[in-house]
């Protein structure tokens, strides 16, 4: 399985962005999410969502200002920021597993290439 994450780019702090990661399977069975890494800094946890999409889990840094979803249908999961801060800036990639979405990197199955946000104060 290949995950494919998009929609990165520049932003002014307080702005918004959306970032979509699409699957080259189907994965209507697992959950998604996403992490974030920052140059020095250990890649750190920001979105899970289950199979189904009913059940959401955020990092307490990004709680209230961002929103993952899943699509089934298109074998994607997405990430809507908003009020971003420069403190956001980084490489984030799509995660997805079968039968895990907690918050550890090593324990998903399937990693994505990353796609930069960068966000300017």
């Amino acid at each position: 399985v290949q995950l494919q994450a998009s929609g990165g780019g520049l932003v002014q702090a307080g702005g918004s962005l959306s970032l979509s990661c699409v699957a080259s399977e189907t994965l209507s069975d697992y959950a998604m999410g996403w992490f974030r890494q920052t140059p020095g800094k250990e890649r750190e946890f920001v979105a899970t969502v289950n199979w189904s999409g009913g059940m959401t889990y955020y990092a307490d840094s990004v709680k209230g200002r961002c929103t993952i979803s899943k699509d089934n249908a298109k074998s994607a999961v997405y990430l809507q920021m908003s009020s971003l801060k420069p403190e956001d800036t980084g490489v984030y990639y799509c995660v997805a597993d079968r039968g895990y979405s907690g918050d550890i990197w090593r324990q998903y199955d399937y990693k994505g290439q990353g796609t930069q946000v960068t966000v300017s104060s």
